[in-house]
């Protein structure tokens, strides 16, 4: 029996409903709400950390529900607007995503427990600074640090006679028509989760724009229409989706690009290093490597990924106990790597870490600065027209010459 897109609409609502109104939680129960990650891996090692924070801590329970991105986020914003919810939930750093649910008033400031637990001493910088962003206070504690990069399949590198990487964009779209020539497709995007495309549309204004110039436009004081830069950009990412993305890429989602890329079907993904845990999983690791992209910026293309105390929790003291588990030197040097190849505490020591964690490792001591991506840098709403004319253009609907018009016409009409 089939359902329609409405019905599964209806059953996903009355799904998050019930989540909500299911009771308060009980003394010293702490309800967390996460990804059910890809890589599976991170569910263990929460699972493990769990377990053990309840037997350190008698009379606190812990309890994860996990959700695809979309349904997490769903359920957010149902729980924004509820007087129930979990206790702990995860969410993107930046203004445009954890953003969202601070305005939205479903975020507990921290300051008090960064001073009681002296998280500061403990945090990595880089990845702590996010917590900053937010007026009225700190808001959320990291829970990983990523970069994103370029992997490719080893062999479909070889056959095409490509034995040098690229260290420059013109490079970098050399490497895809020679791989093209020899009947190898370059890259592979799932289109129908929006932020995976975007990925390759934020590389290219990095590229074309440069550091200033793409972070103005990220920061909406450049004008999209008339920047010639983003234009440019615009004409590139047509230029990739028409030539060099293993199609039909917009009805597929990113799962699915990465079975294609396990598959030999396409050489290169732009992915972040937990991809390194599920190549790893998949037995396939010695197959593929990878490099930074090379957009001539030296910013590392990145974000963090943090973890909020809600500001409807029952119990914001054994949260935050919870959060300082987390964050200990104890767990994180005994899941390093299944969260990310780097940890987000400063005293974690690497050792005896697989040659693609090793090569983050030193993608990560190399970079000083990052650029993020872009739906880290907008706010909500002018993330969800960014995604809609980045499809229209990789789909043909929108001429690229007229794109960035349509971006502006949309943020200067916002109000």
């Amino acid at each position: 029996m089939t359902m329609t897109k409405g019905l599964i609409s209806a059953v996903s609502a009355l799904a998050v409903s019930a989540c909500l109104t299911a009771g308060p939680a009980a003394a010293g129960e702490v309800k967390i709400w996460t990804l059910t990650f890809d890589n599976n891996s991170a569910n263990l090692a929460w699972d493990k950390t769990i377990k053990e924070f309840e037997a350190a801590n008698p009379g606190i329970t812990v309890t994860r529900e996990g959700r695809s991105v979309d349904e997490h986020k769903a359920a957010l914003r149902v729980a924004a607007q509820s007087s129930q919810g979990p206790d702990i939930y995860f969410m993107w750093a930046g203004l445009g995503l954890g953003g969202e649910f601070v305005k939205a008033g479903l975020s507990k400031p921290l300051d008090a427990y960064y001073q009681q637990y002296d998280w500061d001493k403990r945090i990595v910088g880089t990845a702590g600074s996010f917590s900053k962003l937010y007026e009225g206070g700190r808001h959320g504690v990291p829970y990983t640090f990523h970069g994103e990069a370029i992997y490719y399949n080893k062999s479909l590198f070889q056959k095409a006679g490509i034995a040098e990487l690229p260290k420059s964009y013109d490079e970098l779209k050399a490497v895809a028509a020679k791989l093209k020539e020899a009947g190898i497709m370059p890259m592979t995007f799932g289109g129908t989760v929006n932020w995976h495309l975007m990925r390759l549309m934020d590389v290219i204004l990095e590229a074309k724009c440069g550091a200033e110039k793409h972070d103005q436009l990220m920061d909406m004081k450049l004008d999209w229409g008339t920047e010639a830069c983003a234009t440019a950009s615009f004409n590139e990412l047509a230029d990739w989706s028409q030539n060099y993305i293993l199609k039909p890429f917009m009805g597929i989602d990113n799962s699915q690009s990465f079975n294609l890329f396990l598959a030999n079907r396409a050489a290169m993904m732009v992915e972040g290093d937990w991809l390194v845990g599920q190549l790893s999983d998949a037995k396939k690791i010695d197959n593929f490597d990878l490099f930074p992209v090379p957009t001539g910026t030296d910013r590392l293309y990145g974000f963090a990924e943090y973890l909020y105390v809600s500001s409807k929790s029952r119990n914001p003291d054994e949260a935050a106990k919870f959060l300082d588990y987390l964050l200990s030197d104890k767990v994180q040097q005994e899941n390093l790597g299944a969260f990310g190849s780097i940890s987000v505490n400063s005293n974690v020591q690497y050792s005896n870490i697989s040659a693609l964690d090793q090569k983050w490792l030193d993608i990560f001591g190399k970079y000083t600065k990052i650029y993020v991506n872009g739906d880290q840098a907008f706010p909500l709403d002018v993330t969800t027209e960014y995604w809609r004319v980045i499809n229209e253009v990789a789909s043909g609907n929108i001429k690229a010459d007229e794109a960035g018009k349509t971006l502006q016409t949309f943020i200067s009409n916002r109000g």
